[in-house]
């Protein structure tokens, strides 16, 4: 299920769960955190670049729909829960200074993680997610009350295989630009379809997913001290442009900037850009990127 150029494939018992994961490289580490109904493959292009700056790449499939472990009946897969997972994943691999890097669901459950688990971070690059009122955002507002209908979950595992419909902007249409490999788009939707524990998981995230969380986690945000790098997709129908100003005035040490050309996905439509973004970003002893404060852009 792991694309090979995300490393190799390894895992890792947890108190919430068992989690696999793809590790490239070595040297501090950078550790990624994917959304809802992908996996850690939205990182294969991204992870190698990386990696051979000198960097540990680190990308687990978390439990959100498309994962290959299912977890136990009673784990917490509320927003804060699966935060607490990632924290978890951290303390196991016993990681310093981490660099996390989050995209769409994913960067929710990141700043939750800095509100409340904000230890071993180092520094964080938030790509397009949700945040604020958003979560989740159009068109996808409705899933949490979807998915507490009987079969509902089963339903749209069927109705998601054919590609037309993956095509849709209620699917993964809006997400990346120019489309999505196939292959790819069969890890994340293959685990939902033939197994009923990774249905169940993903439902249970799904219809714990509230707004509350992402506010929440907010408030705690205006006294994250560590850096922040904030980057937009430029063409993003998703996430408006002022989600991300918000964010920019909210954290103490936040610097924003704009990717041209890409849709959310930005590990799929722009990943050298991206990898040379964090590469730098994170490559950057604290006092040099501690200038850059709320509303500073670079395009």
């Amino acid at each position: 299920m792991l694309d090979t150029a995300l490393g190799t494939g390894k895992t890792v018992a947890l108190p919430s769960g068992r989690v696999a994961y793809a590790e490239r490289g070595s040297g501090p580490p950078v550790v990624f955190v994917h959304g809802l109904l992908v996996n850690a493959n939205l990182w294969r292009k991204v992870a190698p670049a990386i990696a051979d700056a000198g960097f540990r790449c680190i990308a687990p499939n978390w439990p959100l729909g498309a994962h290959q472990l299912p977890m136990p009946a009673d784990a917490d897969l509320t927003p804060s829960g699966v935060a607490t997972l990632i924290a978890e994943f951290l303390d196991a691999l016993d990681l310093t200074d981490v660099t996390v890097v989050a995209n769409d669901t994913g960067g929710a459950l990141t700043q939750i993680l800095m509100a409340n688990h904000p230890e071993r971070l180092g520094r964080v690059v938030l790509t397009p997610c949700d945040a604020f009122e958003y979560f989740l955002p159009e068109p996808f507002t409705s899933l949490p009350e979807l998915v507490r209908l009987p079969g509902a979950v089963w339903l749209a595992s069927r109705l998601l295989r054919p590609p037309m419909v993956q095509r849709r902007p209620a699917a993964f249409g809006w997400l990346a630009k120019r489309g999505i490999p196939a292959e790819i788009m069969d890890s994340y939707l293959r685990p939902i379809y033939d197994s009923r524990q990774i249905r169940r998981d993903a439902r249970r995230f799904i219809v714990g997913v509230h707004n509350r969380y992402t506010l929440a986690a907010a408030q705690a945000l205006i006294g994250f001290s560590k850096p922040v790098l904030l980057v937009r997709a430029q063409d993003d129908r998703i996430f408006p442009a002022r989600l991300f100003e918000r964010l920019a005035a909210t954290l103490p040490d936040a610097r924003l900037v704009t990717v041209a050309d890409s849709y959310t996905f930005v590990s799929e439509d722009q990943p050298s850009e991206l990898a040379r973004l964090v590469v730098e970003f994170a490559g950057l002893p604290a006092f040099e990127q501690r200038p850059h404060h709320g509303r500073d852009e670079d395009g």
